[in-house]
């Protein structure tokens, strides 16, 4: 596959326009859809609440355990049932000062709806409303603290350009990747925000493969006088075998992931899954495009103070 993709000479940039449209159309979508339910659909971890992992030793089916819970007045709760059908992941949001009172009393009924069944309790998390509020706003800053420190290394270690077109190119993944967990109405945990940060670094180290290209070829080449879209281009398809290996062995693993690693961390796998397309689609197609029309824009300013373009 390296020799396969070692000659390309695909125009990327060609279509560079249409690119951008499409990801600030899909951007858009996922802003009116969040605006539309008033944000994003957080989890446990950030709304308070109480999350009950249980095994039950018979079968049962979701039907029979919310019927469980509505005595209580959890029939809203959310229960999903993974693994075999006798595994049950149970997350009811609580107020302030209920403490352990929740999970003691869903215990407890199931226990009485369910005498003759033996009920192990795998583990119980629970969440003040307080906490999650703080975890909330801490998981926000962490990403667009990271976001900063990542423009001012960029920025030393290559042009304030390349830092720019890098991080637009992030905060395109972050979006696209929140779009579409707005759009099909999933959760978001600090599981999730994990992964958030994961594909940060994960859609970074390949756009700083393919900056670093540019720049060497942009040393090389412009003596020549070969423009920047020619560079460019070049540098992607010299650097696409990489990509393409990078990004098809951690796809491969991320959709086993999906597919095979349960219920528990299905929501992390999916965002896994969207990050990944969607990094390595903004390093040619959002990160690229972006430091092409700042060179256009600055040559055509040295062409205007220009002698002769004054005379």
């Amino acid at each position: 596959m390296m020799q396969f993709f070692q000659e390309t000479h695909i125009d990327f940039l060609r279509v560079r326009k249409y690119a951008m449209s499409f990801s600030a159309g899909l951007i858009l979508l996922g802003i009116v859809s969040l605006l539309l339910k008033g944000g994003p659909r957080y989890g446990v971890d950030f709304l308070g609440g109480t999350e009950i992992n249980v095994h039950f030793q018979q079968q049962h089916n979701t039907a029979e355990v919310r019927g469980a819970l509505s005595q209580l007045g959890y029939g809203e709760a959310e229960i999903k049932q993974f693994g075999s059908a006798s595994d049950f992941l149970i997350r009811v949001q609580q107020q302030q000062g209920q403490g352990t009172q929740v999970s003691d009393n869903i215990l407890e009924a199931l226990r009485k709806v369910f005498p003759s069944d033996e009920l192990t309790v795998r583990s119980i998390e629970s969440v003040g409303p307080k906490i999650g509020q703080e975890l909330r706003t801490n998981a926000i800053f962490a990403v667009l603290i990271s976001l900063g420190l990542l423009l001012i290394y960029i920025s030393i270690r290559f042009e304030f350009i390349f830092a720019v077109g890098a991080i637009i190119a992030l905060f395109h993944d972050v979006m696209v990747t929140l779009s579409f967990f707005s759009l099909f109405n999933l959760e978001i945990s600090l599981a999730v925000v994990a992964a958030f940060l994961t594909l940060v670094g994960y859609s970074l180290n390949d756009t700083i493969v393919v900056m670093d290209r540019i720049r060497e070829n942009n040393r090389l080449l412009r003596r020549e006088n070969r423009d920047i879209k020619h560079i460019i281009n070049l540098s992607i398809n010299q650097t696409l075998a990489r990509t393409i290996l990078t990004s098809l062995t951690t796809f491969i693993v991320v959709v086993v992931l999906f597919f095979f690693g349960g219920e528990v961390i299905h929501n992390f796998a999916f965002c896994m899954l969207v990050g990944i397309i969607a990094g390595s689609y903004s390093t040619i197609y959002i990160a690229a495009p972006v430091v092409v029309e700042w060179y256009k824009k600055h040559e055509v300013q040295k062409i205007k103070r220009s002698p002769v373009a004054v005379r």
